[in-house]
Parts: structure tokens; sequence; C-alpha cells
């Protein structure tokens, strides 16, 4: 009996988190094919370089590099790194690399990602959340910080597998394929309820490090802003909870205490906001707001906070 062939990943968007997630892939053994856009020339020329507090200084030499995606062998898994503003250019991009059949992972944060993305594929893609626990950025061209962390998180949202043990099942197979990569990964039962659970984390950092211009260390050590980031988290469990996924008050306390053992941290947002990049407003806060009005409840911090950042983000972008 023959094995069962070794799956190809597409990484659709190699900034710091597919950058990451494919290195660590192909290193693993994986047939590992990138999609780039700017840094096409540098990584073609001198590979991917990883700088990690955990794993040490990797470099992956010889990278199946491609800057237009009808170039790309068809992918049996597509790993989606880019940000979620840019999603509506991205699906053609996606259905040109997919394989029949393909899983479709979103590695980005926010609520309902997946729902603007649906519309815009092929009916026979498989689509998945990931939720990527991780405290990494790019340092430059091919160049990729690690500070700590890693897991990532799968949860099937749509496609072609119709029950909910035929929907598990790919999500486990994806779990599996990060764990043979030496990474923790877990197949997760209920999408929207992991979203919202990292949502709890999402919303009050990466929106304070941009109105405050601070990490995590100078947040979380004075004592109003931690007060602040407590009170917002809370809000965003109220927001789950009156969507019907229940998470415990004591989820927050669980976070500040993670927090308070990583070391400083910037966010992807401010990263976004110093390189005049769009911020992911829509789906971190716009989304979880709207879900929860039509729940029939208000998040008053959260919509400041929302609001202070769409007025940056318009000044920020000129």
């Amino acid at each position: 009996m023959s094995a069962t062939p070794s799956p190809r990943i597409g990484i659709i968007g190699t900034g710091a988190i597919g950058g990451f997630y494919g290195l660590m892939l192909a290193r693993a053994g994986f047939d590992v094919h990138f999609l780039l856009r700017s840094e096409y020339v540098a990584v073609a020329e001198r590979g991917l370089r990883l700088n990690s507090a955990v794993h040490g200084a990797l470099t992956l030499a010889n990278v199946q590099a491609y800057c237009n995606a009808a170039d790309m062998p068809p992918c049996d898994w597509l790993l989606v790194g880019a940000k979620s503003t840019s999603n509506a250019e991205l699906a053609p991009l996606i259905a040109q690399a997919a394989a029949p059949d393909a899983k479709v992972v979103l590695l980005q944060n926010g609520l309902a990602v997946e729902e603007g993305l649906r519309p815009l594929l092929p009916d026979s893609l498989h689509l998945l959340g990931g939720l990527c626990y991780i405290c990494v950025h790019r340092a430059g061209p091919g160049i990729i910080e690690h500070q700590s962390l890693g897991s990532v998180n799968l949860a099937y949202h749509s496609g072609p597998a119709s029950d909910a043990e035929a929907q598990l099942a790919i999500a486990e197979a994806g779990a599996a394929l990060f764990k043979e990569a030496g990474l923790d990964s877990t197949a997760m039962p209920n999408l929207a309820q992991a979203r919202w659970q990292k949502l709890v984390w999402n919303v009050p950092y990466n929106g304070l490090s941009v109105v405050l211009n601070a990490g995590t260390t100078a947040l979380m050590g004075h004592g109003e802003t931690r007060a602040l980031i407590l009170a917002i988290m809370k809000e965003v469990i109220q927001g789950a909870v009156a969507c019907g996924h229940a998470i415990p008050e004591v989820f927050a306390d669980k976070l500040l205490a993670n927090t308070d053992r990583m070391p400083d941290y910037l966010p992807s947002m401010y990263h976004d906001f110093v390189e005049k990049r769009p911020l992911e407003l829509r789906y971190i806060y716009a989304e979880p707001l709207a879900a929860a009005e039509r729940a029939g409840i208000e998040l008053p911090r959260i919509r400041a906070l929302a609001q202070q950042l769409a007025f940056i983000d318009t000044h920020n972008l000129g």
C-alpha cells in the first residue's frame, strides 16, 4: 500500500506570519511555495531568515518564490498570511494557486474575515480560520524577528465538507502539518468562539499600542492603562456572550498574566501604523461592534477606541 503523498503548501503573503510558518513547514520537509510582492527579489536572491528567541537563527536559503500566483504549482493547502485589508485582491490569487479541493487557511485577526472572503472564492475550496498566537514581526525584506509563542489553532468555516465530523477531520489534518513542523496546533470545533477568544487580547493591545504609542510592557506597567486593558477585555467577553459564545471572565485575568510573562511586544497594528499601511479596523473592531449591536448590547470602550483609530488611520494614510 503506497504512502499518502505529502501535501503541497502555498503561502499567500510572505510577511511576518506567512514567512514564519512557511519557513518552519519547509524546514520540516514540506513542499512549500511562497508568493511575494515587493520582497520577491530579496527573498529569491537571499532566502528567508528567521531570528527566533525560541528556535534560534534559521535560514531557508533556496526559497520557492513567486511574484505571480499563476506561476505557482497547484497547492493542496494555502496559508493566507497577508492582511485582511487586502482580501478582495487576494481572492483571485488564491483561486489561481489552488489545487482541486484545496484547503485555504486565513491566518488573520478579527471576526468574520471568512464571511468577507467566502463569496469571492470558488465553491469547491475549503475555507478555514487560523488563529495564530505568536509575537513576530518583519524586520526587513525576508527577515523575520520572532520573540515568543508560535501556536496556531484551526477551525473549519465553509466548503464542500458538509458534516461536522468531516469538517473537524480537515482541521485536524491542518493542525497535524504544524505539529510536524514542531509547533503547537489544535483543531477547534467552533470558529466563531475561537475568534471571539482571540479578540479578547487583540482588541485592547492592537488599538492601544497605536493610540498611546506603546508596547505591551509600558501598557501593562501603568496602573491606569492596565485597568483600561482589563475593562476592554471584559467588554469583548460581554460581546461574545451576547452572541452566544461563553467565555469566562477569568479568561481576561489569564491573558493579563500571560502578557506579563511576554517580552515587550509591539502588535501588528502598530507596525501597520508606522509603515503607513491601512489599519485592520473592519474585522478587529467594526465587525465585533456590529455583532454585539445586533445582539442588543453596546460596547462603549471598544467603540471609543475604534473611533480614535479611524481618525488616526485617515490622517496617517494622508
